[in-house]
């Protein structure tokens, strides 16, 4: 790889832009990091532009903005989601990593990939929702999509030098998260703290909802079929609890490659970053000994309804994955705040999408118009109950 490559980490302050800075303070020869976003966190952000040299940082939330200017006056501050969108598209970078929640992280995906920018995406969303126009704008600039989720990443790799005529089927791994093994809960009374206890990994709390409910393994089977350009009947997913083995290739043979490490967001940024080198970041080594035995299983779609939600929703196609997402963003922030039960996310959920009447082929506006359109849907559902 080159002796030094310039990234721009959009949502910086959060667990997988954290993990970012990580990654490149052990590869300091390597990578210099040029730009810093976040949402409105701004004096974490202050924090991590002055140790890593960053001139320029950008703040979504305009009052974050007018803050960290005033607190930070030896910084150049871009306010607003145009700020951020800016950021993405700074002249001169190698990678823009987009770690921001939710849709807010299309438009700066879009900005990026138009300047011919390789992008490192964590941001499932943005795939979800507009997969046909990013990657179409991916291949008209000659930009990379390149996956930074543990799973997508897992493919990825064992993708390499391999020919998509000859994969049978992907195999999405998943954590199953607190509830997996647990049949005799009871979805109605599942407390926040409960949803929050995450077995395995570290993440932000709408991510971790996500994985309790398995609708995050819904996204990214979505998520797949864009990166990867393959039809939904085959990509399959199978409940892992131990979370070493990230995802699996069948190939038409019958041979079956898979990515193993331990469960830590570093090995797939750190590759994100360096493809298609491999570098030694001072990762610690997986001692399958210790790690053994490993377990795996069907998910159960009875109990787990998110799945079958987002493979209808992908079926279907058009607005209505803009439109799942949207609702799912909306419901797991109304069971945070305690508004409705952790069953309630999806049964809210389904009841939008059964509402929404979707566009074919639409058109970015309408993507976010169905996006709008959806959270407005969640709080009526959730009000007239």
């Amino acid at each position: 790889m080159k002796p030094l490559r310039k990234i721009v980490i959009l949502g910086s302050t959060g667990s997988i832009g954290q993990s970012t800075l990580r990654v490149c303070a052990a590869l300091p020869e390597h990578f210099k990091v040029m730009g810093l976003a976040a949402a409105n966190r701004f004096e974490p952000l202050i924090e991590q532009a002055r140790k890593f040299g960053v001139k320029t940082i950008a703040v979504a939330d305009i009052e974050a903005a007018r803050k960290a200017a005033e607190r930070a006056p030896d910084l150049t501050v871009w306010s607003g989601p145009e700020g951020i969108e800016r950021m993405a598209a700074i002249e001169g970078i190698d990678t823009v990593l987009c770690a921001l929640v939710g849709m807010a992280g299309l438009r700066p995906v879009l900005a990026a990939l138009e300047r011919g920018t390789d992008v490192a995406l964590a941001t499932k969303e943005v795939l979800v929702a507009a997969g046909g126009r990013v990657t179409a704008l991916a291949r008209r600039t000659g930009a990379h999509l390149l996956p930074v989720d543990s799973e997508h990443s897992a493919i990825f790799q064992c993708l390499q030098g391999q020919s998509m005529e000859r994969v049978r089927r992907l195999v999405l791994t998943a954590s199953g998260g607190p509830f997996a093994n647990r049949p005799d809960i009871d979805f109605e009374t599942v407390t926040v703290a409960e949803a929050l206890n995450h077995p395995r990994w570290n993440m932000g709390k709408k991510v971790t909802v996500d994985s309790a409910t398995l609708m995050n393994k819904g996204l990214e089977i979505m998520e797949a079929h864009w990166l990867f350009d393959i039809p939904l009947d085959r990509i399959d997913v199978l409940i892992h609890p131990e979370s070493i083995v990230h995802s699996m290739v069948e190939f038409i043979d019958g041979s079956m490659l898979a990515q193993m490490s331990p469960p830590d967001m570093r090995y797939a940024i750190q590759y994100a970053l360096t493809w298609p080198d491999r570098l030694d970041g001072g990762l610690p080594t997986l001692d399958l000994a210790k790690a053994s035995p490993l377990h795996f299983s069907a998910p159960d779609p009875a109990r787990f309804p998110g799945l079958s939600l987002a493979r209808s929703a992908a079926a279907t196609g058009g607005t209505l994955p803009a439109v799942l997402n949207a609702a799912n963003e909306e419901a797991v922030a109304l069971f945070l705040a305690g508004r409705i039960p952790f069953a309630g996310i999806w049964r809210t959920v389904e009841t939008v999408m059964d509402r929404h009447h979707s566009l074919p082929d639409p058109e970015l506006e309408a993507i976010l118009e169905a996006d709008r359109w959806a959270r407005t849907a969640v709080r009526e559902t959730v009000n007239s109950r």
